[in-house]
């Protein structure tokens, strides 16, 4: 879990100019005049190390004189958790602030209370400790855990999270009850208090004065380490939010506008930290236009780097051939869709023609590993797409094998990674069933029958189970908590969905009505409900919507955020 010894500090310490390896390790803070506050994370150490906005935070509130931060990282929540700076037990800190990413960390959330003895629920909490959580869950929907929280941070916590930390603190300070606080809270920015905020709570959003498409403070890491995803890397923002519009993708909905850095502040962060690695983080890396002049810059001073997955059609011969001078031999590339009509409904916008031109250049230029995303379970999915799908592999690989030509030196395998939609609040699937555990497997064993004879292409597949769960705790009410609560006694959530198994149902396997209300949108994104519900109509017809247009937002009218960003 990331714990450091009684003597000793982690092993993954914040770095700054004044910490560079070699030096001696800071003390522990002092929490005298400070307000003690826990940043919390489910799951073990490398998944602090791989979330960029709990590390985000971390540096608004740590380089704050105000707060004595302390990080707590719980494991799946069994022990009571220990800070992994000072060993103090968590009921120690009066804030709470969870970062919550991932549907599956409420139950080590859930379970770490218990352990460390804080009542799991905000009714049992009448005084201090205060539960803040934020994260994607918070404006993606906050309902499952509105039992547990006492308040949610809706929103970029750039964008008003170190207010209500200081509120906080000159109320504890002041010996204000953590009830008259709430109140004199519940209707700041950004500040969702299940019961009392009026609702819907509009999510903040840190918007440049210089533009929508700006993004002004880009996230960047304040750790590393073996563990995390990008191992021993600097993560740095790219870009947050997407303009393309694929309907199942909650993030290039939630995090609208879509904005990219400047160049420069990238430039700038790198030179100050002087990492050996940067890991590029973004939804849509090649569509930032400085993403070459950048990797450019990182090479020239001698700075590794590696990149999430990239657009086929932004995969161009000079910037793969430049990544393959710098070293990268794997590329991912996003299908999605198994048929161009199941693509054309995801809006993913993929010419089949660009996609295997990108696998040829990948296979010419030496790339060894090519990952392929695929996703199962559409509402519209029939055997004809698989169909579709069995020829278009057998032309992927068709491609590969022409850009090898004559080398015999290097052979690119493929991996077909497929996994399960979960139709996603804030997006135009928010309407549609998801699909059976059944028929997810069935499409699974189709893969399988068409791949075992392909030429040095794996599988991989996630659990339908897994998905399904997650669409449960995705797309539920707060009744949802209750199944939470099941798995943290009855030992997981194999055992808490079977009990569960009736009201599991009626939350996934029926198409919703246009006009039913969600128990998300007690939040307000931006998206308009109407923007939504077009999405919705088209897709069942297989019809795409342009792109977010270039110039921002102003004007643009497609999905209403022009209107929202409006003072």
């Amino acid at each position: 879990m990331g714990r450091g010894s009684g003597t000793r500090e982690p092993r993954q310490r914040r770095r700054g100019p004044e910490d560079r390896p070699g030096r001696p390790a800071p003390a522990p803070p002092d929490h005298g005049g400070r307000l003690p506050a826990a940043l919390v994370i489910p799951g073990d150490e490398g998944m602090g190390l791989s979330a960029l906005g709990w590390q985000a935070v971390y540096r608004l509130l740590a380089d704050r004189a105000e707060f004595a931060v302390e990080r707590f990282f719980l494991g799946k929540g069994f022990a009571a958790p220990i800070s992994a700076d000072s060993r103090k037990d968590l009921s120690f800190f009066p804030l709470l602030a969870a970062s919550v990413s991932f549907e599956e960390d409420f139950l080590p959330f859930l379970r770490a209370l218990a352990a460390a003895g804080v009542p799991p629920t905000r009714a049992q909490r009448p005084d201090y400790p205060l539960v803040l959580v934020g994260g994607p869950i918070a404006f993606l929907n906050p309902a499952p855990l509105a039992p547990l929280a006492d308040a949610f941070f809706v929103g970029e916590a750039e964008a008003g999270l170190v207010d209500f930390c200081l509120r906080l603190k000159q109320a504890v300070f002041d010996g204000v009850g953590k009830q008259d606080f709430l109140h004199s809270v519940k209707d700041m920015p950004g500040i969702y208090v299940p019961g009392l905020s009026a609702t819907p709570v509009r999510r903040v959003v840190d918007i440049s004065p210089e533009g929508c498409g700006l993004l002004c403070a880009p996230a960047w890491s304040c750790f590393t380490g073996a563990q995390a995803a990008f191992p021993d890397s600097l993560l740095l923002e790219v870009n947050r939010g997407c303009p393309h519009a694929c309907r199942f993708c909650a993030a290039g909905f939630v995090y609208r506008p879509p904005r990219h850095a400047r160049i420069e502040a990238l430039q700038a962060i790198v030179e100050r930290e002087a990492p050996p690695k940067v890991g590029l983080v973004g939804t849509a890396l090649t569509d930032w236009p400085d993403l070459l002049p950048f990797l450019r810059w990182l090479a020239a001073r001698k700075t590794k780097f590696s990149l999430s997955s990239l657009r086929a059609d932004g995969l161009t011969e000079e910037l793969l051939g430049f990544l393959r001078e710098c070293g990268i031999r794997t590329v991912t590339l996003a299908l999605e869709g198994a048929s161009e009509r199941l693509r054309q409904a995801a809006n993913k916008k993929l010419d089949a023609e660009v996609f295997l031109a990108a696998v040829e250049r990948a296979a010419r230029l030496g790339v060894n590993h090519l990952r392929v995303y695929l996703i199962l379970g559409w509402p519209w999915e029939g055997p004809q797409d698989y169909d579709e799908l069995e020829g278009f592999l057998g032309r992927i690989c068709a491609a590969r094998d022409q850009g090898h030509g004559k080398k015999t030196s290097e052979f690119m395998r493929i991996t077909l990674g497929a996994s399960s939609l979960v139709p996603k609040p804030w997006t135009p699937m928010q309407w549609a069933p998801m699909a059976s555990e059944q028929a997810l497997l069935a499409g699974q064993k189709r893969l399988r029958d068409m791949t075992k004879h392909l030429r040095g292409v794996a599988l991989q597949v996630d659990a339908p189970f897994q998905a399904r769960l997650q669409g449960v705790l995705s797309r539920g009410g707060e009744e949802a908590f209750e199944l939470v609560r099941l798995a943290a006694e009855h030992g997981g959530w194999k055992k808490a969905m079977a009990l569960w198994a009736d009201q599991a149902s009626a939350i996934l396997d029926r198409q919703r009505d246009e006009h039913e209300v969600f128990p998300w949108e007690v939040i307000d994104t931006g998206v308009s409900r109407a923007s939504l519900w077009r999405e919705w109509t088209r897709a069942a017809r297989a019809l795409p919507t342009q792109s977010c247009p270039k110039g921002g937002c102003e004007g643009c009218g497609l999905c209403g955020m022009d209107a929202w960003l409006k003072p």
